[in-house]
């Protein structure tokens, strides 16, 4: 009997559970449809200034701002875009993993790595690495407003214009759909002219861009602009692919409850089964013996 017991309250618990995680199923999925709204509504503004400082950054002399100067590679800073908090499957780990690859990709070459990181999660992964670990920035996705981006992007900007590291790049989870979330290695600084960008069009296409009041003005006045509107882009793409991935995984711990539900209410069916049939056989051997 205390057997049964112990079932009923694994059963009991399982339930409860499952109402749980069924329950941040639908506030992923409310987090998600705001987050997807966002991302598209903001992705095309992102990617249009980019292709237009990609594209002045060929054109204008390199020394017109210091994003766009080259240098000795030394340091590389890799900055990492975690989650804040937990229970999205593998999200994390992905972008772990891929940061480790790059990593050990630049060590490989005798290049100094420092990482940063935004999101919690990543904090306290990286914390008890080898690596130095610069300014980390937390609990910015809860409320994520366009102002972390702007002192995520200034941060970034200063260290590289002071010389703390020499080519900077962001590894982050890219939201594709709903099933689907890539992993994207990032190059943000310094930017690259149009033909190492990968955006070269062809000379016959008749496309190009005119200028006012002249080159150099708007690279002054627009890479703040940039810095500031590709972190925030990065940011929500990771906000929409970390609710998608946290859907998909309470959905998927929802079902496994369902099932882990069904096992043990099967073993409490056949112990409670068990225990009558045992029961019913001592009033009748009972009878018996008073005959």
């Amino acid at each position: 009997m205390a057997n049964l017991q112990d079932l009923r309250r694994k059963i009991g618990t399982v339930k409860n559970t499952q109402k749980i995680t069924k329950a941040m199923k639908l506030v992923a999925a409310s987090k998600l449809h705001r987050a997807q709204q966002r991302i598209l509504a903001f992705r095309p503004y992102g990617q249009e200034l980019r292709r237009v400082l990609a594209n002045l950054s060929g054109r204008v002399n390199q020394s017109a701002h210091p994003l766009f100067q080259r240098r000795t590679v030394r340091t590389i800073q890799v900055t990492v875009i975690s989650s804040d908090r937990g229970l999205c499957g593998a999200f994390n780990m992905n972008v772990f993993r891929k940061a480790f690859q790059v990593i050990q990709d630049c060590e490989k070459k005798g290049t100094k790595v420092i990482v940063g990181v935004v999101g919690r999660k990543g904090n306290e992964f990286f914390r008890r690495r080898h690596w130095p670990l610069r300014d980390p920035n937390v609990d910015v996705f809860e409320r994520l407003t366009y102002e972390h981006a702007l002192e995520i992007g200034l941060e970034a900007v200063e260290a590289f214009e002071s010389g703390i590291f020499d080519e900077g790049y962001v590894v982050y989870n890219e939201f594709k759909s709903v099933a689907q979330q890539l992993v994207v290695v990032e190059k943000m600084i310094p930017i690259e002219p149009l033909e190492e960008f990968g955006m070269v069009e062809a000379p016959s296409s008749g496309r190009g861009y005119l200028y006012e009041p002249n080159q150099e003005d708007l690279v002054r006045s627009l890479l703040p602009k940039y810095a500031q509107a590709q972190v925030y882009r990065i940011l929500l793409e990771s906000l929409a692919a970390e609710q998608a991935a946290r859907m998909a995984a309470m959905d998927g711990a929802t079902r496994n409850a369902g099932e882990l539900i069904k096992k043990l209410s099967l073993q409490y069916n056949k112990g409670r089964q068990e225990a009558i049939t045992k029961e019913l056989m001592d009033i009748v051997g009972g009878a018996e013996a008073l005959k």
